[in-house]
């Protein structure tokens, strides 16, 4: 089963097509629309780690605001 948004961006590439087949031979895809289906896994990979991250950065800070700095207060 095809994803049609990659098949689309192939669609798409016009005088871009035998650039990103050389790109895509030369880091050892067997064919195009592997190249695309793993390029388009790795920004959702990227996006999930820098939502993680924020998260994890505003988690932390909500912890530091709600800490008080001695027991008298």
């Amino acid at each position: 089963m095809q994803d049609q948004e990659i098949v689309k961006l192939i669609e798409n590439l016009k005088g871009r097509r035998n650039y990103e087949e050389k790109k895509a031979s030369k880091l050892g895809f067997a064919s195009l629309y592997d190249y695309f289906e793993d390029k388009i896994s790795k920004k959702q990979k990227a996006l999930e780690d820098e939502q993680k991250e924020l998260e994890a950065t505003k988690a932390e800070k909500e912890t530091t605001k709600n800490k008080k700095s001695c027991s008298c207060c």
